[in-house]
């Protein structure tokens, strides 16, 4: 009898612990439903407030609805056909890059001849941001690039002018790089020094170069690299060498250089 007493205790523990391992994974689940949506909306938050942010629209003090406000007023987003260099007339809310990446119809795989920045596969199609003044005339056009440092993709958003090769902006928004070392891709006076630089040379070739040791005063194409952090400043130089060039938005910032911004 008192074998089968300890068998029944065993087992009404045993039930216990699983009814309370089925609840707590209802709890669990329910929740990260119910937060999906939450989730989504700040993501879509922080993209507007980095793309804001990289054109010079926004305030540290700036609200959720201020954020959204401004970027519905003067940001445009449009989908551009990297091969062509075409503005597509197509819905971008409608287009997902995760899912274009992973679809051989809608992405293209990389040889490492044609990937500096060691990204594997790119996109047929990216969805790029035209900034508006208070007019609506387009006054910067920004891109999104990404490439591996030294321990991580970093993904930036860079400001272009309309003459498709004047950084106005550049901001790291998301990397896993080590902080006070490659981490300084975020830093503000770091970033500085690109503004007012050229991404290409009179030929359109990708022309921007992150010298170790500090560039030379007055070269136009020229940044400091980051001290103690080579293979992040590498990964910097390789992310702007793809997605200056051809494979890139090189197709699409000729179509800029020839004034065709003017119709967007």
């Amino acid at each position: 009898m008192a074998e089968n007493k300890g068998n029944d205790s065993i087992g009404k523990t045993l039930l216990v612990v699983l009814v309370l391992c089925l609840v707590c994974s209802i709890i669990v689940a329910g929740s990260a439903v119910g937060l999906k949506s939450r989730q989504q909306e700040q993501r879509e938050l922080d993209k507007q407030r980095n793309i804001l942010a990289v054109s010079g629209l926004v305030t540290p003090k700036m609200s959720a609805e201020e954020v959204e406000s401004v970027f519905a007023a003067r940001i445009s987003p449009r989908l551009v056909d990297l091969a062509s260099g075409e503005l597509l007339d197509k819905d971008p809310g409608k287009f997902n890059q995760a899912q274009a990446l992973k679809d051989p119809a809608q992405s293209i795989s990389l040889d490492a001849s044609q990937d500096p920045a060691g990204i594997k596969h790119r996109s047929n199609i990216v969805e790029i941001y035209l900034v508006r003044d208070e007019q609506q005339q387009i006054q910067e056009v920004i891109l999104p690039i990404y490439g591996n440092g030294l321990w991580s993709m970093m993904y930036a958003f860079v400001a272009l002018g309309t003459d498709g090769r004047t950084i106005k902006g550049l901001t790291y928004y998301d990397h896993g790089e080590t902080p006070g070392l490659g981490g300084e891709v975020e830093n503000p006076n770091w970033r500085q020094q690109f503004i007012g630089k050229q991404v290409l040379d009179d030929s359109g070739h990708p022309a921007l170069k992150v010298v170790k040791g500090g560039a030379h005063p007055g070269d136009i194409h020229a940044v400091d690299g980051l001290s103690g952090a080579t293979l992040t400043a590498n990964g910097v130089q390789h992310s702007f060498d793809f997605w200056m060039g051809e494979l890139g938005f090189g197709p699409f910032l000729k179509r800029v250089r020839d004034g065709e911004l003017n119709n967007g």
